[in-house]
């Protein structure tokens, strides 16, 4: 697996199911999950700029998968600059699956949006917002900071898409990494 998020994701997932087999009072709903699974996918996307004011100037668009990066071996996401302090906005509705302090990404926020996808923005100043809450398109949810790995360096967001269910087609066996590249979204093409 990719991140512990998409562990988790599996988890609860098969956890239901393995449930639904073994328990007979429930098991004629066995097909609940597979349609809020498939409505998932269904859901539109519209996607903003998750920085307000940022245009495409204010990240470098080669800045997904640099190598070398770090202890993270590839840069899985991309660096948004703007001022501390400047808004960070949902860049798609969906639910908060968690916040953060503490580790690399500093204070962080996690987004389950459509079509499964997860929306991570981390070295955050300040959270605004809290767990299971759902968040429209544009909503503040944080403030652009230098928290975790980032002290020292420029204020910026990172932001990343990643997924569950692996994009085959984006397998690269040359990038250092490669093959998990098929699970982590590169912002820059959706954000154009």
């Amino acid at each position: 697996m990719i991140t512990n998020t998409t562990r988790r994701f599996w988890f609860v997932l098969l956890t239901t199911f393995a449930f639904m087999v073994r328990n007979r009072s429930v098991r004629k709903w066995f097909w609940v999950p597979f349609l809020i699974l498939i409505m998932g996918f269904l859901l539109p996307q519209p996607m903003n700029i998750p920085v307000q004011g940022a245009t495409i100037q204010s990240w470098d668009k080669k800045s997904f998968w640099a190598y070398p990066w770090g202890t993270s071996i590839t840069h899985k996401g991309i660096d948004i600059f703007a001022d501390k302090g400047t808004d960070v906005v949902a860049a798609t509705y969906g639910v908060v699956v968690y916040t953060h302090e503490g580790g690399k990404g500093g204070k962080s926020v996690m987004i389950l949006g459509p079509k499964w996808r997860f929306h991570y923005y981390a070295h955050l100043d300040e959270i605004h917002t809290v767990p299971l809450e759902p968040v429209d398109l544009g909503e503040v949810i944080g403030t652009v900071g230098d928290t975790g790995n980032a002290k020292g360096k420029p204020p910026h967001l990172h932001y990343a898409i990643t997924s569950p269910f692996p994009y085959p087609h984006l397998y690269d066996e040359v990038s250092v990494q490669g093959w998990k590249r098929m699970f982590y979204l590169n912002p820059d093409i959706w954000l154009r």
